[in-house]
């Protein structure tokens, strides 16, 4: 038999493409919640409902109508005839007039009529029975409205997302049971040799004989990279023998491995097998341990051949297996569990309390770990979802300065920064572009904050519907149109055709918050008509029935529509087309997407400027959806 020589060794970057151009992907899963922890999502999931899905008191006191409360104070307080209660998980019985209160508990659902509650502290009841409200209190406080979570039509989870208890939770609220994961490679590992014995069975010393210990330990090892591990036989050193395990494992397998047999010996005959019956594309690699490994196909399957000395195998399999496998699972390379940055802008505590700050990380332009908090309150899903790790803030401390140096407890080892922080306004066509990021991070905080976060410095990012208030020192990395104007019911049968309707007529309007890029140029509209009609902005303002009550997410207001809670709503063309809903136009608004200058050349920033350039082929598959 002929000896095989290591004549020109591959170089390590060589082994990796080699790899890299094999398929190890194990498919698709559906899975239930109950599996699903520690899987990796498949494809974007967005929210079909709001969370939560009516407005609810956030405090136990009493629903009650804001302008009841104008001017009340400690020495004279707001008296309210007090004419029923509500309880968490009922529906109420009862809906308010002018001078009417509720007694109602914390998370149950706001009565018709009622637009903001006080807390029972700031409230007393007389002899009468009646409430006794001693502070002011203006519309939406101490409510959390319908979609102040997660909102219909937002992005929930992004594809490639390893789901943890926090989305688990999350999926929950958004009543999604089962969801797409990718299934993990199936790896068949197989020892060669005729000396092995599986332990358990005797070995007889004197012929050499010795345990099987590469099975195992790689077995576990592709468990740990997020493989599902299938252990056969060992085979001999017979070729007719090694070429049945080998092809068994190859038609039931992504992946196979074996150990042994890859060396220059003469009755190292692994590598015949694989150049005869399949595809032999690297044998040697330089490195120390590890030299004699294989790379190359058989049948369907990708295969790598592992030296035959335990701490061969294992490096080898450290080195060059367990990432692939890694990145065919989806999940990232392993970190530590505890991260040191610098804290992009200030925090506080309060009430002299231990605190536990949800905070995410990113790196600046200089590749520094900067570390921002993530609190959208108690009641909120995604303070978690969006979190990467915890601070811990001792009851003596009320206040963190920005730039100072925090430690981070990462909720899990291999947690990583995502590729690309981004914050701003919430638009359909920006989540289609983010699908093609690796890791990315997108906050929908609206326009402004969004603006105001790039200013600090903290985001990569800024997406910004509508003009800049002022001008700012940022680069463009990409600018689109969209169309706004009002969603109304299907068919439009209240015949609504143009803004002036909103003022003129008895319809119920659903707006955006006041941080939100459609919600300014709404304004912008108004006080166009109001210009045109000689009167004050004001007074159109007060004449729109549901103005000063706006929805956090692009699509919640046309949910609203859906559900007969308004007569209509500001949204966006491509959301009225999507859920066949009347649309009236009012006008155009650009979408820009600022970075800062230093972050220019982060990776993830340039991934983002290149998925940006393919905008138009974006927008066209979606109206051709």
């Amino acid at each position: 038999m002929d000896r095989k020589e290591f004549r020109d060794l591959a170089s390590p970057t060589a082994a990796r493409e080699a790899l890299d151009s094999l398929s190890l992907e194990g498919g698709v899963d559906r899975v239930s919640l109950a599996e699903a922890r520690g899987r990796v999502l498949l494809a974007r999931l967005d929210a079909e409902l709001d969370v939560p899905g009516f407005d609810r008191a956030s405090l136990d006191g009493y629903a009650l109508a804001a302008r009841d409360t104008f001017g009340a104070d400690e020495a004279d307080p707001a008296r309210l005839e007090l004419v029923g209660e509500v309880h968490a998980g009922e529906e109420p019985d009862v809906a308010l007039e002018s001078g009417q209160a509720v007694e109602i508990s914390t998370g149950a659902v706001m009565p018709e009529g009622a637009d903001a509650m006080v807390a029972v502290e700031r409230t007393d009841v007389d002899e009468n029975g009646d409430v006794l409200v001693r502070t002011s209190v203006a519309p939406g406080d101490n409510v959390m409205f319908a979609g102040a979570d997660v909102a219909a039509g937002e992005r929930a989870l992004g594809p490639g997302t390893r789901i943890t208890p926090r989305d688990i939770g999350l999926l929950s609220a958004l009543g999604i049971d089962e969801v797409p994961v990718r299934a993990p490679p199936k790896v068949g590992i197989v020892s060669t040799g005729d000396e092995l014995v599986r332990p358990g069975n005797d070995v007889d010393s004197a012929r050499g004989e010795i345990y099987d210990v590469n099975s195992y330990t790689i077995a576990a090892g592709v468990e740990d990279a997020g493989g599902e591990a299938v252990l056969y036989p060992h085979a001999g050193d017979d070729q007719d023998e090694m070429e049945r395990v080998l092809r068994e494992a190859a038609n039931e397998c992504d992946l196979v491995l074996s150990s042994g047999s890859t060396s220059a010996s003469a009755v190292d005959v692994i590598y015949r097998v694989i150049e005869e019956q399949g595809e032999l594309l690297l044998h040697g690699v330089s490195v120390k341990p590890g030299k004699p490994m294989l790379v190359g196909r058989l049948e369907s399957s990708a295969y790598v051949g592992l030296p035959g000395y335990p701490v061969s195998a294992m490096m080898v399999f450290r080195t060059f297996v367990a990432p692939a496998i890694r990145e065919a699972a989806g999940l990232p390379e392993p970190a530590a569990a505890t991260v040191s940055g610098r804290l992009a802008r200030e925090a506080r505590s309060e009430e002299g309390r231990h605190l536990l700050l949800p905070v995410g990380l990113t790196n600046d332009g200089d590749g520094e770990t900067l570390v921002y908090p993530v609190d959208k309150g108690s009641g909120a899903t995604t303070s978690l979802a969006e979190a990467d790790g915890v601070v811990e803030v001792d009851a003596e401390t009320d206040y963190l300065e920005a730039g100072e140096s925090v430690t981070v407890q990462l909720f899990s080892p291999d947690v990583r920064p995502p590729t690309m922080l981004g914050v701003g306004e919430d638009d359909p066509t920006l989540n289609r572009v983010l699908d093609r990021l690796e890791n990315p991070r997108y906050l929908s905080v609206g326009s402004r904050p969004g603006l105001r976060r790039l200013r600090e410095g903290v985001p990569d990012v800024a997406v910004v519907a509508g003009p800049l208030e002022r001008e700012l020192e940022a680069t463009t990395l990409g600018e689109w149109e969209r169309e706004w104007g009002l969603i109304a019911q299907a068919g439009n049968p209240n015949e609504i055709d143009e803004l002036a309707a909103l003022v003129d007529r008895d319809l119920r309007f659903v707006n955006r918050t006041t941080d939100s890029g459609l919600r300014s140029s709404l304004g912008a509209a108004i006080a166009d008509l109001a210009e045109e009609r000689g009167v004050e902005r004001h007074d159109l303002v007060e004449a729109i029935d549901g103005f000063d009550l706006g929805l956090r997410a692009h699509e919640s207001p046309a949910r609203k529509v859906i559900a007969g809670e308004a007569d209509a709503g500001l949204g966006l063309r491509e959301t009225a087309d999507r859920l066949d809903l009347g649309f009236v136009p009012v006008g155009s608004q650009s979408i820009r997407v600022l970075t800062n200058p230093d972050r220019i050349d982060k990776p993830g920033v340039r991934e983002l400027e290149s998925a940006l350039e393919t905008i138009d082929e974006l927008r066209r598959r979606s109206s051709d959806d």
